[in-house]
């Protein structure tokens, strides 16, 4: 087995890992979150493989669709959740920058590291600070959707 594959499934191993340590009152907040970043996930990813400016050449069903059902699907919502279940609300705006500005970096981070060593993801027109504003903007949109959805509840 490639190390592609093994790869693929060890992002659906840590991903679910970290869906299992969501405390039982933000299980809400969490799976709305994740839903969120399907829709944003779903409209984007398929325009940025269509327009030519992503490949994914090892995925998950590839006949089916060209985005990786991995990353857009599963990985990056999952990862919105737990950005959104342990957002530092009552903390400085430094901090709370800080959070938007860590999460970003170290999955840009990680997207060019797999971009560079494997097959998962080839750039043909798109750049690290692409990445890094697109993903950016999803934790932002999705975290303002948060924030609104459970504003009647007196927030979370």
């Amino acid at each position: 087995m490639k190390i592609e594959w093994w790869l693929l499934v060890s992002v659906y191993v840590v991903a679910t890992g970290i869906l299992c340590f969501i405390p039982k009152n933000k299980i809400r907040l969490g799976v709305v979150a994740i839903l969120f970043q399907q829709m944003i996930t779903f409209l984007i990813g398929l325009v940025v493989v269509e327009f030519g400016l992503l490949e994914y050449p090892v995925r998950f069903f590839a006949s089916i669709n060209r985005t990786s059902f991995t990353f857009e699907y599963y990985a990056f919502p999952v990862v919105c959740a737990a950005f959104n279940v342990w957002y530092p609300n009552h903390r400085s705006i430094l901090i709370q920058s800080g959070y938007y500005a860590g999460f970003s970096s170290v999955l840009t981070f990680a997207e060019v590291l797999i971009e560079k060593y494997t097959d998962l993801i080839t750039y043909l027109h798109w750049e690290w600070y692409i990445s890094l504003i697109s993903i950016f903007l999803a934790l932002l949109i999705a975290r303002l959707f948060c924030v609104w959805f459970f504003a009647k509840e007196g927030g979370f």
